[in-house]
Order: C-alpha cells, then structure tokens, then sequence
C-alpha cells in the first residue's frame, strides 16, 4: 500500500514458492516431476513464524538456492542457508546409507555431491530477525538454523522414505557427482 496515494498492489504467484522453483528450473530437465515443498509454522510469544522451502533436483551441474527472510533476498544466506545444507547432506546422506546405495563410495557423500542440480528456494517469516549489515544480505539469527534444520530433516527424510523412485534417483545424482 502506498499511503501517498493509497494505491494498493499485490505481490503473488499462484503456487508460490513451488512455481518460483519450477520456473528457476525450467531450462533444465528435472529429476521428478514437482517440486518437494516442505513448511513449518511456530507460535513465539503468540506471533507466528512460518519456513517454507521448495526444492527440485535437475539434470544440470550448478546448485541454484535463494533465500528470503521476511521476502527480504538474503543474497549471502545466512543462518536458514547453512541449516538447509546441513540438513540436506545429512538427510540424502542416511536415506543413501539405509538403501545400500553408497557401497562403493568411500565415505558419505559431500555437500557438493548432493547439491548438484538442486535449485532450491529457501522463505522464514521470522518476528526479529537479525542480519549482518544494514543490506540485510545475510540472516545471522542463530536460532532459525536449528529449526531450518529440525523441519529438513524429518520432512525431507519423510518424503525420501515414502517417495522410493524419487530417493534413489537424487541420491543416484549425488553418487554420479562423488
């Protein structure tokens, strides 16, 4: 709203962030067919506080993640950024290892490995977030990490656990990558 003129606009994507990540996605040929969207919402101090992560696994090389903290781009990341990506690993990494399909590796797989040709969109709606800078280019609220990861993990793993084709040809990626 501009209360100059009082005119009003909206911002919104019919499918949100899903769509943001299938339109980031679409030169390249993804790994399953739609995005794997995962949220979470809490109540502190009576306020809400919402995650929202979409991600798609595709045939190309780069990893492409953004992440918002109250639809402010945090270009550096921050703290809901490595809590994703420790998340992440650690989640591909025990879904792998409980199928057998890292046998012929040594070790697990890297960070990297199972990023490859993840674009991924990263959204908290947090109540005092704190940034380093006034650019608000990076989330430094070390709390959000923790949760980030709390939600990655049970419902990634979850989706990998029910989602059997899905698992195996993200991890199958990540093995071709190591």
């Amino acid at each position: 709203v501009d209360e100059r003129t009082a005119k009003r606009t909206e911002f919104q994507y019919e499918g949100g962030i899903r769509s943001f990540v299938e339109h980031l996605a679409r030169a390249k040929t993804p790994l399953h067919a739609s995005p794997i969207h995962l949220d979470d919402q809490r109540f502190l101090e009576g306020n809400p506080e919402t995650i929202e992560i979409a991600l798609q696994w595709t045939d190309g090389y780069q990893e492409q993640v953004y992440c918002f903290t109250n639809t402010i781009n945090n270009r550096d990341g921050g703290a809901h950024l490595s809590g994703f990506r420790a998340a992440l690993t650690r989640t591909v990494n025990y879904s792998a290892t409980s199928r057998g399909l890292t046998k012929n590796l040594k070790g697990n797989l890297s960070g990297d490995d199972v990023r490859e040709g993840l674009t991924a969109v990263v959204s908290v709606k947090v109540k005092d977030p704190k940034f380093s800078g006034q650019t608000k280019d990076k989330l430094v609220s070390s709390e959000v990490k923790g949760w980030v990861e709390q939600v990655v993990n049970e419902r990634l793993g979850n989706f990998l656990e029910e989602n059997p084709p899905i698992a195996r040809k993200v991890i199958a990626t990540g093995v071709e990558a190591a």
